[in-house]
């Protein structure tokens, strides 16, 4: 019988490369790492690109709009659109109905940028996940939405 002041020896029951934060982050390593070598514009971030989706999908949106499309924190986003800006793939403006609200609309060359990108983001998509059989690539995608659904408490 262990002594009640003995640390109780865990090893045997938990391997950290078999836990789901782990897998999980060496999922998101390696889809990042495809996205990098495959999407063609070396200064495009993925979220970056999340966010010109969100632009394309939705048009003209505040900050606090971007924040809710793209799962962004405030801080993050503002960031995101400062370098967004700084390439000329954003515009800036004041919205009619309040002048202290940012509204982001997509430029000319930032809607032809996404309009390009669409395809070889269709192709990382399809790379991310050519590991698994067809059945496995819709499990995947239906269990992680099933896990980030908004709405739940988190504990």
């Amino acid at each position: 019988m262990a002594e009640e002041n003995q640390p109780i020896d865990t090893r045997a029951d938990y391997d950290v490369t078999e836990q789901i934060g782990h897998l999980l982050r060496r999922a998101t390593q390696r889809h990042t790492a495809i996205f990098q070598n495959n999407i063609g514009d070396p200064q495009l971030t993925a979220i970056q690109f999340v966010t010109l989706c969100a632009l394309y999908d939705r048009g003209p949106s505040s900050q606090i709009e971007l924040v809710e499309a793209t799962a962004v924190d405030q801080a993050t986003i503002r960031g995101i659109i400062n370098r967004l800006k700084a390439r000329g793939l954003v515009l800036l403006s004041t919205s009619d109905d309040d002048k202290r609200k940012v509204i982001i609309s997509l430029s000319a060359e930032g809607l032809a940028l996404i309009q390009s990108l669409i395809p070889k983001a269709q192709r990382i998509s399809q790379l991310t996940v050519e590991r698994l059989n067809p059945a496995e690539q819709v499990a995947i995608i239906y269990l992680l939405k099933k896990m980030s659904d908004e709405g739940e408490e988190i504990s």
